[in-house]
């Protein structure tokens, strides 16, 4: 039958019709999508053709068949990804596809002059909520096969839910917003993964691509072969689709767990995929982005994960690949591995892992030998030989941040594997903090002072303040540093140029100049606790330490609480000792504390620093403040009759609290278990948001307390039940938090 005999036959088979969609729709279908259905089959396509409006860009037919399995027949407008999106869609709903068969249909002359080109080349729709006359745009037919796995129904709610969700994600398409769908697509596949029986093993199974180019056609063949596992199609039709590859038409047959696809695409530019390079580029990069999908259960937000993947192997792609490298990357423990890191964050992705892809593979390899808590000492014996092998001080400089951004690499990454605790973290990211302190100091001075020996003891002390001074650093904490400097009584003649306090100030200006921050904050140098401020010099000398922080001096009551957390780091041991010891008189010392100010400035913090309506981690009511308040304000109080709790560290102060019978062993459980939680939670925040100040809480139900959750370890069946336990967890410590202040400091 020709084209004329078939318009002819279905206008007169179908009158109530559009004459004019028949007719496009015969002359623009491919010659072999008329091989492949009935006449009776045709028909109903044209039947749901006929639905298409730019409002409900997907009309469906779907019918039960013995045992639990369905065909469904989807005509929809045709959009980029969508077969995939499709795949996708089903696979979430517990839907085995056993067969399918796809095709797209032609553009034509009258198509390109009635709508207008998107940035990758596909037509968009004009807006309209009519039928159209004819087929202003291309559509696609894809009757699908499908086989309803253990545990799954698809019942008439749930084939409500598939056409609501399907026509969703065509809307996102049809905006061009393909990153979106995709994310939905995988929040839902991977949260009912967990419900199918035969879930994904940890075996990389090999898919066999072969590529053909008959002159005949105007699409690559892809035959397709491999083992079956959940979701194949979508994972592999995905994988395409992020390597920008357009499927024209397909036939897809599974049978005896082998999968058997032929897929007819065109590649990025709209042609054949002909050069070889390119076939096997395609070929590694589809096999790998199909395999990486199944480890996406492992990940907090699955969508971040994939798409960060995808721009990880377009950097990996473009070095020589042996097969021992390929090996390495397809193992199961790596992908896994990557799915965690790469579905943390954009940030983490942007600011650390990008940049470090060269060294992510064998980092990964070796992160498991060496402990995360390397001593001073280790880290010292690796760092300085570096240093010494450059020639000159900006080379110093240069590989001083690199080895520190690599050993931060090294342990924020094992911690972010392994959920490490925070007393180990903390530790870890200390002695770096302390090596790096003492190594810029001493390059600094030799920098100012060439004459000046690396073994001579400088003159200045520096101290850390805040978490570092606590030794409880976490992901993104500022380094809290002030400088502290002694001239001795009677300087020779020669140097007592070189011991001013120019001098001093010039070394500490010299000093921040040697320690590069990450934009966004990570190991940002903060000395703003100095006396005055920022309006204060930098450098200050033991005398004017020793009369700021007196009792008649100009500190504030919070900078005498702040002095608690005061640690000498690097630097003049003596001095170091020094400075500490005046640190206890004045804190520890006899004059009372000023509890109704400190209070009074509590309260001012949770109503001029948070939001009405939110929830602040760090400020609010319940939050940080109120558990570490709560153990500065005791050691305040009683640290001049109890010298065990004059410590820096928290959880150590809790301890020596206990021990001096100033909490009750239950309280001090209570205030552990809430400092460690909102710990985590703060590092969760900022690893999820890349902003270390932003603490409020995400939206109660949002997708980004979703994947706060998992980032926290909440990896439930149901994604949203476990952002909601996150929530009542939350607020449950919190409220305890606050409580707990108040029945200690509200009486007084």
């Amino acid at each position: 039958m020709n084209e004329s005999d078939r318009i002819h036959t279905y206008q007169t088979q179908c009158p109530h019709l559009r004459q004019t969609l028949i007719r496009d729709f015969v002359l623009q279908m491919d010659p072999d999508y008329f091989e492949s259905f009935s006449s009776a089959a045709i028909m109903q396509h044209l039947e749901l053709a006929n639905q298409l409006t730019f409002n409900q860009p997907c009309a469906m037919l779907i019918q039960a068949l013995p045992s639990y399995q369905y065909q469904l027949t989807l005509v929809a407008y045709d959009y980029f990804s969508e077969f995939a999106t499709f795949c996708g869609v089903l696979s979430s709903f517990g839907l085995d596809i056993r067969e399918a068969t796809i095709f797209t249909s032609l553009e034509t002359p009258s198509e390109l002059s009635t709508s207008t080109k998107s940035s990758r080349g596909h037509p968009h729709l004009k807006r309209s909520s009519r039928p159209m006359q004819g087929l202003t745009r291309k559509i696609v037919v894809d009757v699908f096969h499908v086989q309803a796995l253990d545990g799954f129904q698809f019942g008439e709610s749930e084939q409500r839910e598939f056409r609501e969700t399907v026509t969703t994600l065509l809307q996102l398409l049809q905006k061009n917003q393909i990153r979106q769908a995709r994310g939905q697509v995988n929040r839902r596949l991977i949260e009912n993964l967990g419900k199918m029986r035969n879930r994904p093993t940890e075996v990389v199974h090999p898919v066999h691509i072969t590529f053909s180019n008959p002159p005949a056609t105007q699409e690559t063949i892809l035959d397709i072969g491999s083992t079956d596992t959940p979701a194949f199609l979508y994972t592999f039709a995905n994988a395409l689709a992020m390597r920008g590859i357009y499927i024209v038409k397909a036939r897809i047959e599974v049978t005896d767990h082998r999968v058997r696809n032929r897929l007819y695409v065109r590649g990025r530019q709209g042609g054949k995929i002909q050069g070889k390079g390119e076939q096997q580029e395609l070929r590694t990069a589809a096999t790998l982005l199909k395999e990486f999908t199944h480890y996406l259960s492992w990940a907090p937000d699955p969508g971040k994960a994939l798409n960060h993947f995808d721009q990880f192997l377009d950097q990996w792609l473009d070095q020589p690949n042996t097969p021992s490298r390929i090996t390495k990357l397809t193992q199961s423990s790596t992908l896994e591995h990557l799915a965690q890191l790469f579905g943390s964050s954009d940030y983490l992705w942007e600011d650390l892992l990008r940049r470090q892809h060269h060294n992510l593979l064998p980092m990964m390899n070796q992160y498991q030998k060496g402990p995360l808590i390397r001593s001073k000492s280790v880290l010292t014996k690796a760092i300085e030989p570096l240093l010494l092998k450059a020639k000159s001080p900006a080379e110093k400089k240069q590989r001083l941040n690199q080895w520190k951004d690599e050993e931060l690499f090294r342990i924020d990454m094992r911690h972010l594997l392994e959920n490490s605790p925070l007393p180990q973290f903390s530790e870890a990211l200390t002695n770096l903090a302390d090596v790096i302190l003492h190594q810029a100091l001493l390059q600094s001075q030799k920098a100012i002072n060439p004459k000046a020996s690396l073994t001579t003891p400088p003159s200045m002390a520096i101290f850390g303040l805040g978490k570092l001074g606590g030794g409880e650093l976490g992901y993104a904490s500022d380094i809290e540093i002030l400088f502290v400097y002694q001239i001795p009584g009677r300087p020779p003649r020669h140097l007592a140029a070189m011991l001013s306090s120019d001098y001093f100030e010039r070394l500490a200006q010299e000093f921040l100049q040697w320690i590069e921050a990450k934009q966004e904050g990570i190991f940002h140098l903060d000395t703003r606790l100095r006396p005055h401020g920022e309006k204060g010099l930098l450098a200050n000398s033991l005398e004017e330490i020793q009369r700021y922080y007196a009792p008649q001096g100009g500190a504030a009551p919070f900078e005498r609480q702040a002095l608690i957390k005061l640690r000498f780091v690097a630097g003049n041991r003596r001095l170091g000792k020094a400075v500490e010891l005046h640190r206890d008189q004045f804190v520890y010392g006899p004059d009372p504390w000023d509890l109704h100010t400190a209070l009074h400035l509590r309260e001012r913090q949770m109503k001029e620093l948070v939001q009405p309506g939110t929830t602040h981690v760090k400020y609010g009511a319940g939050g940080l403040l109120d558990v570490e308040y709560t153990v500065q304000y005791l050691q305040l109080m009683h640290g001049n009759r109890h010298l065990s709790i004059r410590t820096p560290n928290t959880l150590e102060a809790i301890d020596h609290l206990c021990g001096a019978a100033l909490l009750t062993l239950e309280e001090g459980d209570r205030l552990k278990d809430n400092y460690l939680f909102l710990r985590q939670l703060i590092d969760g925040l900022r690893i999820v948001r890349g902003n270390a100040q932003d603490l409020v809480l995400p939206p109660s139900g949002s997708d980004e307390m979703v994947f706060l959750a998992r980032r926290l370890g909440m990896i439930t069946t149901n994604w949203l039940q476990g952002a909601r336990d996150l929530e009542h967890t939350i607020h449950t410590r919190m409220t305890q938090s606050h409580e707990q202040f108040l029945q200690r400091f509200s009486k007084h």
